[in-house]
């Protein structure tokens, strides 16, 4: 057997994408979370010196599909701004050798849109009808195509700062992913009653603060991998229930629990629950009388889970 890895582009693991039921290959990685067939270490932080950056390492293994899988991801500080890239590297633990290097890009915007939907359908009332998308670029995007179908959405509102400096062309692009988007003119506008909000960008600072909203609202929360990056002040967690992709790794890394736990006295063991524990059914949902936020990190465990179905398209 050859120890060199198959190559992956971006593009090569586009097209495959379209090919695959990413949603239901993370619910198989959540439930096997649950049954103890997978595990998923604590994320590696790795600061560059005098503050040029990090590596963040993202590790997992697939005892069913036999596979180990590391995800790696830098953040380089540059004067154009901070530039990011990942590549996920997959090794068979039959043999021990390399199977598969894949420019991750595609698998981090299709994982994180497809986790968060995950967690809307998992989460969100019943009777949700109003959706609020913060966000236009491809993250955002995917979390619309992702969660579009989940619930009777009778408007789905979106806003971002960004979109003020797009072309006609491009901001019709985005109302072309359902009829039933419209690009608000303002946050507030987009926030006014909804039921589910989802926070799609790319802030390394708080982009809303849940006392703002009218009723009590599922919030999604994805951020960046800036340090401590988070997309509401982390005091607001005291006052939610608060949900995450993974318990035993995200309070360890998302910004504001990280920040919540030293300057506010929020602990881990406030968590309500995660989505293993969801989806099997060991946690219930929840009843709104306050605000709920789900906190995704994104596991090294979903960008292996889809490498390995990649691999096997491939193959």
């Amino acid at each position: 057997m050859s120890s060199t890895p198959y190559v992956m582009t971006q593009a090569q693991a586009r097209e495959l994408l379209g090919q695959v039921d990413v949603p239901q290959i993370l619910r198989k990685l959540f439930h096997d979370l649950a049954a103890g067939q997978a595990v998923q270490p604590p994320q590696q932080l790795v600061a560059f010196p005098q503050g040029a950056g990090d590596f963040i390492n993202y590790l997992g293994v697939l005892a069913e599909e036999q596979v180990y899988g590391v995800k790696t991801s830098p953040y380089i500080v540059r004067e154009q701004g901070p530039l990011v890239t990942a590549w996920t590297l997959l090794m068979s633990m039959q043999t021990g050798q390399p199977l598969l290097l894949c420019d991750a890009a595609e698998l981090t915007t299709a994982r994180t849109a497809a986790t968060t939907a995950i967690a809307v359908d998992a989460l969100a009332p019943f009777q949700a009808r109003r959706l609020a998308v913060i966000g236009s670029g491809a993250v955002a995007r995917a979390h619309v195509q992702y969660v579009k179908g989940l619930r009777d959405w009778q408007s789905i509102s979106l806003y971002s700062p960004s979109l003020q400096n797009k072309s006609a062309q491009e901001r019709a692009s985005l109302t072309e992913l359902d009829p039933r988007l419209q690009i608000a003119a303002s946050l507030e506008a987009a926030l006014h009653d909804a039921d589910v909000v989802m926070l799609c960008t790319s802030s390394a600072k708080a982009v809303l603060d849940p006392q703002t909203l009218s009723k009590p609202a599922l919030i999604t929360s994805i951020s960046t991998n800036a340090p401590r990056a988070h997309e509401v002040p982390p005091q607001s967690l005291n006052d939610m229930d608060v949900f995450c992709d993974y318990r035993q790794t995200t309070p360890g890394s998302a910004g504001e629990m990280l920040i919540a736990a030293e300057q506010h006295g929020w602990d881990a063991s406030r968590l309500v629950g995660d989505l293993p524990e969801l989806l099997s059914e060991h946690v219930a949902r929840p009843g709104y009388e306050r605000h709920v936020f789900f906190r995704s990190i994104g596991l090294g465990l979903e960008d292996v889970a889809l490498a390995n179905a990649l691999y096997q398209l491939h193959n």
